[in-house]
């Protein structure tokens, strides 16, 4: 059966979801959304992000209609969102300037002057009512829906709070009538204190501000986690320089095309992804890749979109615009594996789902245990403590703002994470299989032995410029580091043997040195660096033997360091190559690896990843080419190297920016660490509320502490998550 006709399309989509005050919304509008048919949809209430891949039939504007009867809204693609939250700045600090005034004159009795009550009650009014509108909203829309959140619980204990000293002032203020009242129901220590009832006033006032103020530096500390992504945004150049045979013209960048010339001036960034055409300059792609040091680039070279033109002006063809730049694929990246979650927070999400009625169940029988044992009084003040205390936004926030700064600090040092999943295969693996070309070495053939005399290299460096194969560009590329040699004049390949011609005028041949013909000492060197693996190339002049030159895949300068590095945070080095069985050993003996699969196709690299997996083995394959694909994407972790092939890095886990093995196991360490940051927080998070609440409902705390204790949880656990931008 054709599965193109039986499986539906389905496109992935992002809202931007407004209103969202504590994971249980995040819970809701999650259920809400995986109602629709076919729709799949994950909300992260860090990143206020919601997910939605949809089949064909469901449109954006259903998915919108969707969130909006939750009671929720959707931000336009072009709107940007309050992350520094204006509106509650504006409002704890205005609710600061009247609580101070008002907690004074409630705490301190040589403050208290004949009718206080009237002033407490007179702020307070404008903090709870003005300064707490945005929970009372928030939980009138919720109540609407039938629904609780976080804030209902703060909304249900600040309001009790204020309406139950407001009642008592003003029925004190009546005389005889609230001395009725106060005896019969009203707040009083006893019947001596008749007309001084005990008020909340500063209680509700107090829990509003920390409240405000927690919400506030939660939202400033959200911007802080994504900065890195955005930083990533804003390397793309809205605008771009066009070469035209009209002149030099300056359009919006997504006006560029495939094959435009596009120019870049010192100090500007690149626009899009290309090659080289014309100039030179080093580039600076520190912030893309890592990589400190600038890259000289010139004709025929390829560059990437977003970096930085140091000196000298370039003229690049655009090979890739749009979303298929590296700098654009790189942010979908980040921003996908941000805003997933890990298996992790499962466990958080189900608790955040019950947490609220849960909690208003044990506010209420807080407050009938109390007030039919010892007095409504005190029944009153543990249950609002109850309200306050109880909070469901650390675990919300537990594991998407540690994943906000890990992966967010990940791409500032080269290492992106595709998903949140990642983390956990990250934790468990215990061998590493290494690809040698590309991975271990730098995949380009260079000479990195020779005998022989400079005019002879470099009359076979003429010789061989005139071809393409690897082999023949090594050896014209070192002889033109030793200086001109001449013109060529006659060129002729002989296959499978070498290349003969007239240069300069001497009769020059390089090849095989079966092919030329050694003696001593010249076949015993030819022998000796075989047997390393490398490729020998012998240089005759005239039919004489002037020059051996032994060519391979040079080892990355890091790869020894790399290995090391590798072993030091648990894992096994494994080399599994399609290289010959010498050229591997050679290369595995000198990194430090003791395990080697030879002679290995794209086939065999799966079966050997296959057979370490079924003996017990955790396994990471590390790799570059369309040959490691499989192998990356059959392995428990993938990483890619940067510079590899798309195949490889689509089929990756993890990709390494700079082509520097190095990188691979800081990827593993800053994973392990952001796991290990995701599971400390949730359990401050878990910890917190199985102790808090208890000694709320056992009367141990006012409703003032609760209210800080609970702002402070929140602010505790971002904070415990920002730990991860020191990570080096």
């Amino acid at each position: 059966m054709d599965t193109a006709l039986t499986t539906p399309v389905v496109t992935p989509i992002d809202l931007q979801v407004t209103g969202m005050t504590c994971a249980s919304c995040a819970a809701r509008i999650e259920k809400k959304l995986n109602k629709v048919p076919g729709v799949v949809a994950t909300v992260n209430y860090a990143t206020e992000v919601a997910h939605v891949e949809a089949p064909a039939g469901v449109s954006l504007e259903d998915l919108v209609a969707v969130v909006e009867s939750a009671g929720y809204g959707v931000l336009e693609p072009e709107q940007e969102v309050d992350y520094d939250g204006d509106d509650l700045g504006r409002r704890w600090r205005a609710s600061a300037v009247l609580t101070v005034p008002l907690l004074l004159v409630s705490m301190v009795p040589a403050l208290q002057f004949p009718g206080w009550q009237w002033l407490a009650f007179l702020l307070a009014s404008v903090v709870v009512l003005w300064g707490g509108l945005p929970f009372h909203l928030a939980a009138w829309t919720n109540a609407r829906h039938r629904a609780t959140t976080m804030d209902t619980l703060v909304s249900i204990g600040v309001l009790s709070a204020y309406l139950w000293s407001s009642v008592a002032v003003l029925f004190t203020s009546a005389g005889e009538l609230g001395r009725t009242m106060t005896v019969s129901w009203l707040p009083m220590h006893d019947e001596a204190s008749a007309g001084s009832p005990d008020l909340y006033f500063e209680s509700a006032a107090v829990v509003v501000t920390f409240l405000l103020l927690g919400r506030w530096l939660e939202q400033r500390a959200k911007r802080r986690s994504g900065a890195a992504l955005r930083a990533l945004l804003d390397l793309a150049p809205a605008t771009a320089w066009l070469r035209t045979t009209d002149g030099d013209t300056e359009v919006p960048a997504s006006h560029v095309r495939v094959g435009d010339l596009v120019i870049a001036r010192p100090g500007e960034r690149i626009a899009t992804d290309g090659v080289v055409v014309e100039g030179a300059s080093a580039v600076d792609s520190s912030m893309l890749t890592g990589e400190s040091v600038p890259i000289d680039v010139m004709p025929g070279d390829e560059v990437s979109g977003g970096t930085v033109v140091q000196d000298g002006l370039l003229v690049v063809r655009a090979t890739r615009v749009g979303a298929d730049t590296a700098l654009a694929r790189i942010t979908a990246l980040v921003a996908a594996a941000q805003s997933g979650k890990a298996p992790v927070q499962r466990l958080a999400d189900r608790v955040s789902a019950v947490f609220v009625p849960v909690v208003l169940v044990i506010a209420l029988g807080t407050l009938l245990a109390w007030g039919l044992t010892t007095g409504w009084q005190q029944g009153f003040t543990a249950a609002v403590a109850v309200l306050v205390i109880a909070c469901p936004c650390a675990l919300g926030l537990a594991t998407p703002t540690a994943l906000l700064v890990g992966t967010g600090r990940g791409a500032t040092l080269g290492i992106l994470v595709r998903g949140p999943e990642v983390l956990e295969s990250t934790r468990r693996v215990d061998t590493v299989v290494l690809d040698k070309t590309g991975t271990l070495t730098t995949g380009v053939m260079t000479v990195v032995h020779r005998h022989g005399d400079d005019e002879a290299v470099g009359l076979a460096g003429v010789l061989e410029s005139g071809s393409t194969h690897p082999i023949a560009r090594a050896v014209s590329t070192y002889a033109a580091g030793l200086g001109p040699s001449g013109e060529l004049g006659t060129h002729e390949a002989v296959r499978g043997d070498g290349v003969t011609g007239r240069v300069a005028g001497h009769d020059v041949r390089v090849g095989r040195p079966e092919w030329i013909g050694l003696d001593e000492p010249w076949s015993t060197e030819a022998a000796l660096w075989r047997q390393d693996g490398l490729t020998t190339i012998a240089v005759s002049v005239d039919g004489e033997v002037r020059a051996l030159l032994a060519v391979g895949d040079e080892i990355r300068p890091t790869t020894r360091d790399a290995v090391a590095r590798l072993r030091a945070v648990g894992l096994e080095p494994v080399m599994v190559t399609g290289d010959a069985e010498a050229v591997a050993r050679s290369v595995a003996a000198e990194v430090g690896i003791d395990r080697v699969l030879a002679d290995a196709r794209p086939e065999d690299k799966v079966a050997e990843v296959e057979r370490l997996r079924a003996s017990g083995r955790v396994v990471a394959v590390v790799g570059d080419g369309i040959n490691d694909a499989a192998a990356l994407a059959a392995a428990d972790l993938g990483i890619a190297m940067g510079g590899g092939t798309d195949v490889a890095i689509e089929a990756a886990d993890i990709t390494l920016l700079r082509d520097d093995l190095r990188t691979a196991s800081d990827a593993v360490r800053l994973s392990r660490a952001t796991l290990r940051t995701i599971k400390q927080n949730l359990g401050w998070a878990f910890g917190y509320n199985v102790a808090a609440i208890p000694l709320a409902a056992a009367g141990l705390l006012t409703p003032m502490i609760a209210g800080i204790a609970m702002a402070m949880s929140s602010v505790c656990v971002v904070g415990n998550s920002l730990r991860l931008r020191r990570f080096s």
